[in-house]
């Protein structure tokens, strides 16, 4: 089973140990489980406490990496086993891999490659089925980002994303992105320059100030264009301009977000008309299901059927999967949608819609 899918956060380096121990910390809500801490050879423990992990990482990060292995705890008191990994800044000089990471030892943790559905007498929906997916899928992926970019209120994490690559790509690519300040959200798409135009690692510019993106946008020259997959299940794709980026730049940040939000709420035919059956399936579902969201077992006269998820369900999602766009109490803000997608479309949409797109 693949890995991932892989979570990215950015923070100084004087302030990595301390964002390592609090996302563990959030991350790990029974501590019945032990965590292994390694930082080299001969260097690690294992043990049920974060603080000792900490006190670990503080005598030696700097000098070498650090990783920890560890059971997270999901929705529904789902557990999944996890690698959380912190980089120093001269690993990322070597070769850029964090500065922060942390990715589930199976991507069927978050994005289960079947369900146990009580699909009742009406017929089979993959469209439906799919619809459910998502909303299991984004649940999760939103809950572990924020654990791992905001566990606190100490705002050291400017920035973080999601993705099922094992690098981090550029913001658009991926299928959700943190930022700590919501008025930073051009941010997304200055990194997204740089990581295509001038082909920088995100992990290697994400601390930046605005003010120098969009010096590195400006150095472009002219005219100058990348092209991205509009959706990853047909071959249309759109070109990004650096007029477009530095508009973009220039443009309230309360414009962005809100035409952002105007794009996430655009119904999509298709998924509105999955819905009723999705949610006739959930509500039939809900009562086999136990205190641990798990159901009972499938088989003959069980009124579950193991639903696998096929080619058919992977495309519906990456057509049709919806955005969601979420201010948070901190200030913050979280764009998201199912791992199989990209939030590409949700930014093309908002930049036509501003009348930024060249």
């Amino acid at each position: 089973m693949r890995e991932g899918p892989f979570f990215f956060a950015w923070c100084d380096e004087a302030q990595r140990v301390d964002a390592f121990g609090a996302a563990l910390s959030a991350l790990i809500k029974e501590p019945q489980y032990g965590i292994r801490a390694i930082m080299d050879r001969d260097t690690e423990c294992n043990t049920t406490s974060v603080d000792e992990v900490v006190g670990m990482l503080r005598a030696h990060f700097g000098r070498t990496d650090a990783e920890a292995y560890f059971v997270a705890s999901l929705s529904y008191e789902h557990f999944v086993h996890c690698i959380l990994r912190g980089y120093t800044d001269r690993s990322e000089r070597l070769k850029p891999m964090g500065p922060i990471h942390m990715h589930a030892r199976e991507i069927e943790d978050f994005s289960p490659m079947h369900m146990d559905l009580a699909l009742g007498k009406g017929p089979r929906s993959v469209q439906a089925e799919a619809v459910l997916a998502w909303h299991m899928a984004l649940e999760d992926i939103d809950d572990v980002l924020l654990r791992l970019c905001a566990p606190d209120a100490s705002g050291r994490v400017p920035t973080g994303g999601c993705t099922t690559a094992r690098t981090w790509l550029a913001p658009v690519a991926l299928c959700a992105t943190y930022n700590a300040d919501a008025r930073d959200i051009a941010r997304d798409l200055a990194l997204s320059w740089i990581c295509l135009h001038d082909k920088d690692r995100v992990s290697r510019t994400a601390g930046l100030s605005l003010e120098a993106l969009r010096a590195r946008v400006e150095a472009a020259p002219p005219g100058a264009c990348v092209t991205l997959r509009h959706s990853s299940g047909h071959s249309s794709s759109l070109s990004l301009s650096r007029e477009t980026v530095l508009k973009a730049l220039a443009t309230p940040p309360s414009a962005l977000l809100e035409a952002l939000e105007a794009a996430a709420e655009v119904p999509d035919g298709a998924w509105r008309a999955a819905q009723p059956r999705a949610r006739e399936i959930y509500e039939r579902t809900l009562p086999f299901r136990g205190r641990d969201g798990q159901g009972m077992e499938t088989g003959d006269g069980s009124p579950l059927s193991q639903v696998e998820i096929t080619l058919d369900h992977f495309e519906f999602l990456v057509d049709h999967a919806p955005f969601r766009v979420r201010r948070l109490p901190s200030g913050g803000v979280v764009l998201a949608t199912h791992p199989y997608r990209t939030l590409w479309p949700l930014w093309s949409d908002a930049l036509f819609a501003l009348g930024l797109m060249c």
